[in-house]
């Protein structure tokens, strides 16, 4: 990347939006690895969480390498933007829960529960990021490298807020909507299917459009389970 483009208001704000998606995403995966290392002394549970963030934060950009090569395949991106949706509403009405984790007995045991977690539960997190990122690796290093320390050190605060803050969730809900439209234009198998021409006119509208439309769904579907909930009570 050409780093005169750091000055590029554009580059800026998708690494916020990078970092917004990162920490919206990654809320189970703090409190997994806080569970991995709660049985250590207090030293190591720091080298923990140092080490084992090292090693998701090396794991996750390569990923999203892949990813971002594989997103070039045509209709791959328009399938992933699709996918996309589906997290984002997943997102607004997903339910608290236990995780069964194991708890690492030694040093080097927390750090590998703490990697392969947050490979398996990042799954959604490295879709969003490659597509947020548009393929260059510098904000991808440079979002995800915030992001998961913010997540694994201030996991409590971020719990909090969250839930003190639905805004917060919708905000990165309706990110997702937004990548997940810009991805949809941006497959090669879409343009040619609906044109250049519309495709300049739904560059803005259809991001926008989605954005908004997984925060509406998301919510209707909270009212409704929690109608339905009530009902169950009476």
């Amino acid at each position: 990347m050409n780093f005169a483009e750091l000055a590029d208001p554009e580059f800026w704000a998708r690494w916020v939006a990078i970092v917004i998606l990162d920490l919206t995403l990654a809320g189970d995966n703090a409190l997994v690895i806080a569970l991995a290392v709660r049985n250590l002394p207090k030293r190591q549970q720091w080298q923990g969480r140092l080490w084992g963030t090292a090693g998701a934060v090396a794991l996750r950009i390569a990923f999203i390498g892949i990813i971002t090569f594989l997103l070039n395949i045509p209709l791959l991106q328009a399938v992933g933007g699709a996918v996309l949706l589906w997290i984002a509403v997943k997102l607004l009405t997903q339910e608290g829960g236990e995780h069964d984790v194991r708890q690492g007995a030694t040093l080097l045991q927390a750090i590998w529960i703490i990697v392969v977690a947050d490979v398996i539960m990042s799954l959604d997190n490295v879709l969003a990021v490659a597509a947020a990122a548009h393929g260059d690796m510098l904000l991808v290093v440079m979002g995800v490298g915030l992001s998961i320390p913010i997540v694994i050190w201030g996991s409590g605060l971020l719990a909090r807020l969250m839930g003190r803050f639905g805004w917060i969730v919708d905000l990165g809900a309706g990110i997702l909507g937004w990548v997940g439209g810009e991805m949809m234009l941006k497959d090669e198998l879409v343009r040619r299917w609906i044109g250049e021409a519309a495709i300049d006119t739904l560059h803005w509208a259809l991001p926008a459009a989605l954005g908004a439309g997984v925060i509406v769904v998301g919510r209707l579907l909270v009212a409704r389970r929690r109608t339905a909930a009530r009902a169950g009570r009476s």
